[in-house]
């Protein structure tokens, strides 16, 4: 089977119904305040951006240790660690490309083994976070980050459910709408819908027999 790039969004696709945003924020204190941004961007009402800067005044004045204690929570689809193993048996090259939080790639590589992750990175001195976001993070870095990868885009998959996923959906050879909104299922190549990512495996297996 041909080496080659598979690309996992992580809110509303490994995550489901809801955003690792919306899940910290509901202990910190913001949780209206960071749905109504996300809902906002989702509309395209609002940059990721703006939504950002809005989330991460939320986390000033919290430890990188709360945060991390409550992301270890986070509600997953089923399905993931089997995936990432299938793929790395064969030769692909799992990676995250995600709006979502660094901390929050963060922890998903070390917990399931994917091989990369991108992200906004919130702002942290001496393991306390400031409120203000140190690196901006869009739909288009999103894309431009896994195209830096280094796969011929012919190679590369996509799996993701909405309005961050449409870029790199558009430049790869096989995208995947997973439990996805109505924008993301319009363009997709494929659409699953499925409490179990593994249920994405036969097209992978498919699209990397024949590229």
């Amino acid at each position: 089977m041909a080496e080659g790039l598979v690309c996992f969004d992580v809110d509303g696709t490994l995550v489901p119904g809801t955003s690792s945003c919306a899940w910290v924020a509901a202990v910190l204190g913001h949780e209206a305040e960071l749905v109504a941004a996300e809902a906002a961007y989702d509309a395209g009402l609002m940059t990721n951006q703006e939504a950002s800067v809005i989330d991460a005044r939320g986390w000033a004045g919290h430890t990188e240790a709360e945060i991390g204690a409550r992301l270890e929570s986070l509600p997953l689809v089923e399905g993931i660690a089997e995936t990432v193993a299938w793929c790395h048996e064969r030769g692909l090259r799992p990676i995250l490309t995600t709006l979502a939080w660094t901390p929050v790639g963060e922890l998903l590589a070390a917990r399931f083994g994917f091989a990369a992750y991108c992200g906004p990175v919130p702002a942290a001195e001496a393991g306390r976070y400031t409120g203000d976001v140190a690196e901006h993070l869009d739909e288009y870095g999103k894309r431009d980050f896994a195209l830096a990868q280094g796969i011929a885009p012919e190679r590369c998959v996509a799996v993701g459910d909405g309005r961050s996923d449409l870029p790199l959906f558009a430049a790869v050879g096989m995208s995947i709408g997973f439990n996805a909104s109505a924008a993301a299922r319009a363009v997709a190549t494929h659409v699953v819908d499925s409490s179990d990512l593994s249920a994405i495996v036969p097209l992978l297996e498919a699209q990397f027999s024949s590229v």
